[in-house]
C-alpha cells in the first residue's frame, strides 16, 4: 500500500518535507520509466527479433535485440531533452 492511501498517515503527513515528498516521487518515476522500458523491449523488441523462441538466442538474434534496445534508449533520450528544454 502506498503511503498516500492509507488512512493512518493522512493525520502525520506533516512528517514529511517538501523534499522527502519530491525524492518518493523521482523514486516511483524511475520505476515506473524502467518497468515501461522493460515492457518495450520485451512486447516490441521481443516480437520483431525472436524468430524462433529457444533456450538460447541465435547470434543475429542476440544483434537484433541489441540494435532494438540501442535505439529506443536514444528516442527516449532525444524525447526527454525536447521535453524538458521546451520553453517554459
Amino acid at each position: 500500500m502506498d503511503p498516500f492511501s492509507s488512512s493512518s498517515s493522512a493525520g502525520s503527513s506533516s512528517k514529511f518535507s517538501p523534499d522527502d515528498l519530491m525524492d518518493q516521487l523521482k523514486t516511483q518515476l524511475a520505476q515506473a520509466y524502467a518497468e515501461e522500458f522493460l515492457e518495450t523491449v520485451r512486447g516490441k523488441c521481443f516480437d520483431k527479433c525472436i524468430t524462433k523462441p529457444g533456450s538460447s538466442l541465435s547470434g543475429s538474434e542476440g544483434s537484433c535485440i541489441s540494435r532494438c534496445v540501442e535505439r529506443y534508449i536514444e528516442a527516449t533520450g532525444i524525447v526527454s531533452r525536447a521535453l524538458f528544454n521546451q520553453p517554459r
